[in-house]
């Protein structure tokens, strides 16, 4: 019964026009979106709207959150939904953000059980517990320039897809169970790649943080994906094809200013 009742209370929602407002933001934050066919706009209105009435905001180091960073951040998190069955990132309750860079604990373990008192400076996090951070500043330069390759919010929103399934490995729910060992050979294959590549000081196309492990990998190739696809398509097609498989988007397709 409460799956029904979400399920009408979600299609109520999704058939109200965006707010002008609203629509106003996603037009001057959002360029992404103005590549997309108009359906595919039209589909993310309806998602938007229900990320917004469903998921909470909370503004951390005295920021005050509006409406322009939580549409802002939903519209950028709804791209990942696009085309697919979806419970909105089931698991996510709150969304805390920041104004700018924010430091949190990062110490070492050392020989002897001690540990170093360092501090790391971070831009977002996913946490398994139904919490996302993000830092406005980024947000908005991550959302601006749709070529870079780096994008927090579609980073840290596909951490909250892989945890969909448990602690975060770089397995997310696939559509099917036939794709996981087309996927673990892929993904494996390439992220194996990385590392070699990042320890031997090559450059690379997919930013090395994605050599960390394979979380890390799977929310990073989603960054380059959708920013930069031609050029993931090019050098490794078979992951660009398991991506576009899962997201059921072809960003590569599109026409960019």
């Amino acid at each position: 019964m409460f799956r029904w009742l979400m399920r009408r209370r979600r299609e109520a929602i999704r058939r109200r026009p965006l707010p002008a407002e609203w629509r106003a933001i996603v037009d001057k934050n959002v360029p992404y979106v103005a590549c997309l066919p108009s359906e595919d706009r039209d589909e993310l209105a309806g998602h938007i709207q229900i990320f917004l009435a469903e998921k909470q905001f909370e503004g951390c180091g005295g920021l005050q959150v509006t409406d322009e960073m939580r549409v802002t951040i939903a519209a950028q998190a709804c791209i990942l939904l696009l085309h697919r069955r979806t419970d909105y990132f089931s698991k996510l309750v709150s969304i805390l953000v920041y104004p700018s860079t924010y430091v949190v604990p990062g110490g070492r373990f050392l020989p002897g059980g001690l540990m170093t008192d360092e501090l790391q400076a971070r831009i977002g996090e996913s946490w398994v517990a139904g919490v996302v951070v993000l830092v406005w500043d980024s947000v908005l330069s991550g959302a601006s320039d749709i070529h870079d390759g780096h994008n927090v919010v579609l980073h840290e929103f596909a951490h909250q897809l892989d945890q969909e399934s448990g602690a975060g490995d770089g397995a997310p729910i696939l559509p099917r169970r036939s794709m996981y060992v087309a996927w673990a050979r892929v993904l494996g294959h390439d992220f194996d790649a990385l590392v070699r590549d990042t320890q031997h000081h090559h450059r690379t196309l997919i930013d090395q943080y994605g050599a960390t492990n394979p979380a890390e990998f799977f929310a990073v190739v989603t960054e380059t994906f959708f920013e930069k696809p031609q050029q993931l398509r090019s050098k490794y097609p078979a992951l660009y094809g398991q991506l576009q498989e899962f997201y059921r988007q072809d960003p590569a397709a599109l026409t960019r200013p």
